[in-house]
């Protein structure tokens, strides 16, 4: 799925990241979701590494990169934490600064990293995400049956991993068979499937979402006066629930100074769905060509 692109393992001060790398241009870091890999960016990186030097990879815990303790805070899953690998990740390909895209927890990860390594970051892309502080704050009755899984998977261990465990196929299945009929392809939900069965992976994407809703917060918190100064583009998709809850661009306004935004005709996976309206919106907000 990633012809022409290079892979690797990176060790940072924290983690193996596993990477695919190709291209030529600018950097650009793609950064995935739950419960994906790097695979989610199959359609749309042979399209980017025309423009740009693409760097996708497994955040920690996912996929084939390394799955640390999460501690009994599960600050190894800090964003934070997750933040430092990529940086790293980036710094020993060479790049001083780079834009990111970061859909769902790839997102989160961005969102940290714009805040902790300003100076690293050029231009920031959210995809279909709003700040977690902003949704732990809110937590209304819609949000929960919307996104239940947030609260689901920060359980203590081994309730959630136990349940998921017992019944892999099905869960990826419930939860990526949202997207538009024949979106995610065959291989790609078999490399999901392949990667999701690992209990390791179940264990370290509930570490994920357990720091997100404790250390996460601290961090966030402590940064409440504070704004991502590099432009930000926000693009979420017309049938997903987030949609549906906020105003996505005027909740990034909160905690950006250079918003814009819009919604994309898919739901939450549209990056599987509509690869070249993604790519197009990327190059524009990106390189400010159409």
């Amino acid at each position: 799925m990633f012809d022409g692109f290079t892979r690797s393992a990176i060790e940072t001060s924290g983690a193996t990241i596993t990477v695919v790398h190709g291209g030529s241009g600018p950097p650009l870091l793609l950064l995935h979701g739950y419960p994906q890999t790097h695979v989610m960016w199959h359609k749309v990186a042979p399209l980017l590494m025309r423009h740009f030097t693409i760097v996708a990879t497994d955040l920690r815990g996912y996929g084939d990169s390394g799955k640390p303790d999460g501690g009994p805070d599960h600050a190894a899953y800090s964003k934070r934490a997750m933040a430092q690998d990529q940086v790293e990740v980036m710094s020993q390909l060479g790049f001083d600064s780079f834009f990111v895209a970061g859909h769902d927890r790839g997102g989160r990860v961005a969102h940290r990293m714009a805040l902790d390594h300003a100076g690293r970051v050029e231009k920031l892309a959210v995809l279909d995400i709003v700040p977690t502080h902003r949704l732990y704050g809110d937590s209304t009755r819609e949000f929960a049956s919307a996104y239940f899984w947030w609260f689901f998977l920060i359980q203590p261990a081994p309730l959630p991993e136990t349940l998921i465990g017992n019944s892999v196929e099905f869960w990826l299945s419930e939860k990526l068979g949202k997207a538009a009929g024949g979106a995610i392809t065959s291989a790609a939900f078999a490399e999901y499937l392949r990667c999701y069965r690992n209990p390791e992976t179940i264990h370290a994407s509930c570490e994920d979402y357990r720091a997100a809703a404790s250390v996460d917060l601290v961090h966030d918190e402590a940064d409440m006066n504070r704004k991502v100064e590099c432009p930000l583009l926000a693009l979420w998709g017309e049938q997903a629930p987030m949609h549906r809850l906020y105003d996505v661009a005027a909740t990034w306004r909160e905690r950006a100074v250079d918003v814009t935004g819009k919604s994309l005709p898919g739901t939450h996976y549209f990056v599987e769905e509509i690869p070249e309206l993604v790519v197009a919106e990327l190059k524009r907000f990106l390189l400010q060509v159409s």
